[in-house]
């Protein structure tokens, strides 16, 4: 396992080196604003942890593994996506689609670059139990089923409540709706597909989400920092840190080592170690290495905390922006009365988890970020909650049943094949003509 405080900062300089048009120009040893541990600046550490922010940034390495981290990008698919000026994406990202469809040796004149990048995703890590990891998905696909469409876009805005780490995403122009609408679709589309069975195989549909989310991050790094005046390293760090794609990769499991903890217990559960690794493997496939990604109830919890800890807090109006758009997006596809009935529950669902999860239950707070819930919002949550525990407990007393289980298991991939092609293909790709600068 790597050394962030000794050997990761050479790396970095390795890689300044041979992806230059990215980062020949960039001082990797610069502390950015958003990174701190200043005692009383005001940190994304929610209120019931802050008493224990002291203890969090007194653990030296955790601190260094994370500084480190909001300093690193992803060195094999930045290095492909380099490659931009001289083939351009829509070439490289259908060069990536035909090696994980086809295999690299179909991919004629394959560069080396994306060589590495495939190969890099081929090596299962030996720290994970591929037995497990399909054990995991199909633990995870009542609620993909059923309750993840009501929480998507709930927990798509509570990803842009800080200026620091939201703005890529305003930078790749979506402010719009129709962005954030597609945004949206992307991101339940990427994890809807990882639990369909044997997706997460070499040439599954999951292993090529990875690699295309991977590509769409690494492009967006390449634009905004080969464009000049597009992005202020010394302010915001590298666009997309991987300690921002952690949140992404954990998150999902966080309430399971809380959980554990809460009931004293220091290891996960089988069921619940299942689903860990299935989300650490994800968080793997996204190009995040292995001490980025717990493996304990304990460890889980403390790297977190102690990444919200030392994320300067910060609400912009670019945040605002983010919010609004997301909020006004249009996710239904298509306007009939089923469609519109859906809409309103999930409208209502999802501003309801936000404003649980990520404002942690403060109407008011949710209202200065232009998050409101009305009456038809309350009913619309309360008549989706009542959908989803009934569809839900229903597979889960199914899937203790002999027999039944397997029945129930292939009613819900049918379920899970209807709702990606609900969401449309996804397309995994920003268009750099619309791209920003960061002051405006």
């Amino acid at each position: 396992m790597t050394n962030p405080t000794t050997e990761l900062p050479a790396l970095l300089a390795t890689e300044a080196a041979q992806i230059p048009s990215m980062y020949g120009r960039m001082d990797f040893s610069i502390t950015p604003e958003r990174f701190t541990v200043e005692p009383d600046a005001a940190s994304e550490l929610g209120p019931k942890d802050l008493q224990r922010r002291p203890e969090l940034l007194a653990n030296e390495e955790l601190v260094a593994r994370i500084k480190a981290y909001t300093m690193h990008g992803d060195p094999v698919a930045d290095a492909y996506a380099a490659l931009i000026p001289k083939y351009g994406f829509h070439r490289l990202a259908t060069m990536l689609e035909e090696a994980c469809d086809r295999g690299l040796e179909n991919v004629p004149s394959a560069p080396r670059e994306l060589v590495q990048f495939i190969r890099a995703m081929e090596q299962f890590p030996a720290w994970l139990d591929p037995k497990l990891i399909e054990q995991g998905a199909r633990i995870e696909r009542n609620a993909y089923a059923h309750r993840a469409p009501f929480v998507v876009r709930g927990g798509f805005i509570g990803t842009f409540m800080n200026k620091y780490s939201a703005l890529p995403m305003a930078l790749t122009g979506a402010l719009s709706n129709k962005t954030a609408a597609r945004r949206v679709k992307e991101t339940a589309t990427f994890f809807t597909t990882t639990v369909i069975p044997g997706a997460l195989d070499r040439h599954g549909a999951g292993f090529k989400s990875a690699a295309m989310v991977r590509l769409m991050h690494s492009m967006v790094r390449f634009n905004v920092l080969t464009r000049g005046n597009q992005w202020d390293v010394k302010t915001y760090g590298v666009p997309i840190p991987q300690i921002d794609q952690m949140v992404v990769a954990l998150m999902p499991i966080v309430p399971l080592a809380q959980k554990a903890l809460r009931k004293g217990r220091t290891t996960f559960t089988p069921a619940e170690r299942a689903r860990v690794d299935l989300a650490r493997y994800r968080g793997f496939l996204l190009g995040l290495p292995q001490e980025l990604l717990g493996d304990t109830p304990q460890s889980i919890v403390e790297i977190m905390l102690t990444r919200f800890a030392t994320l300067r807090k910060g609400f912009d109006e670019t945040c605002r922006g983010l919010v609004a758009a997301t909020m006004a997006a249009d996710l239904m596809p298509d306007h009939s009365l089923s469609s519109r009935v859906h809409a309103w529950m999930e409208r209502g669902f999802s501003k309801l988890f936000f404003v649980t999860k990520s404002m942690r239950g403060d109407n008011h707070a949710a209202a200065r970020v232009g998050v409101r819930l009305g009456v038809a919002d309350y009913l619309g949550a309360a008549a989706a909650a009542i959908l989803i525990t009934s569809r839900m407990t229903v597979y889960t007393i199914a899937a203790h049943v002999p027999v039944v289980s397997r029945v129930a298991d292939r009613s819900l991939v049918r379920k899970l094949i209807r709702q990606l092609a609900g969401y449309g293909h996804a397309e995994f790709r920003t268009n750099a003509d619309a791209y920003r600068p960061a002051h405006t």
